[in-house]
């Protein structure tokens, strides 16, 4: 059993486009470490393709490879603690802010993170790469809530396996209020919810639903 879709998500170059400069990649995997804890690991790299900077050079060139830890309290999601890896920097002095982001630790992710990392890490008081895996990281915790219940409920050998409403309308839908437009507070759907509406089903999983052949437990 494949765990991921490893396959491409970008689409194929456009016409005209001779020849690739650059490829970032970023990548966020999400552990449960116990109930009331979450691990977070992610990483960004930028790499130049074969014999661009060095003729000579037959393999891709890695300029930036970090690489960030976070372990968090659940449901919280207050940072407990941090660690910063450059695996691939520029300077010699680039390692040295590593210890700098341990003042993630007491943040909780959720309104205002993003701001509290640009006033503690941005510009010359941390490395730009790490700071933007960050803010890449942060949504990842938040995708986590309904994934920690789900990984319970599996653990503890229940049978529901797929989205159980009765866990999502217990007010967790409220941690992420104004994060995005479908969740504006003045928008529908906080409004169908404050008027005690069921959680609609994700559209990837009535996709999922049908291929199996599934029908929705109501």
């Amino acid at each position: 059993m494949t765990l991921f879709d490893t396959g491409p998500i970008l689409p194929p170059p456009p016409d005209g486009a001779v020849e690739i400069l650059h490829d970032r990649e970023y990548r966020v995997e999400a552990f449960r470490l116990a109930a009331d804890r979450l691990l977070l690991q992610g990483a960004v790299r930028d790499q130049k393709p074969p014999g661009l900077y060095l003729r000579e050079d037959p393999d891709p060139l890695t300029v930036h490879h970090m690489q960030l830890a976070i372990e968090l309290a659940f449901p919280q999601l207050e940072i407990v603690s941090a660690t910063a890896l450059f695996e691939s920097h520029p300077q010699d002095q680039c390692p040295s802010i590593t210890q700098h982001y341990e003042q993630l630790v007491g943040l909780s992710i959720g309104r205002g993170f993003t701001k509290h990392v640009a006033e503690l890490f941005g510009g010359p008081r941390g490395c730009t790469h790490v700071t933007a895996l960050i803010n890449a990281m942060a949504p990842v915790a938040m995708q986590c809530f309904w994934s920690m219940r789900a990984a319970e409920a599996k653990l503890s050998g229940e049978q529901q396996s797929m989205f159980d409403r009765k866990q999502t309308d217990d007010g967790m839908w409220k941690a992420i209020v104004n994060t995005c437009h479908i969740w504006d507070e003045d928008g529908q759907a906080v409004a169908d919810r404050m008027a005690g509406a069921p959680m609609t089903i994700p559209v990837f999983l009535r996709g999922r639903l049908e291929q199996l052949g599934l029908a929705l437990d109501e």
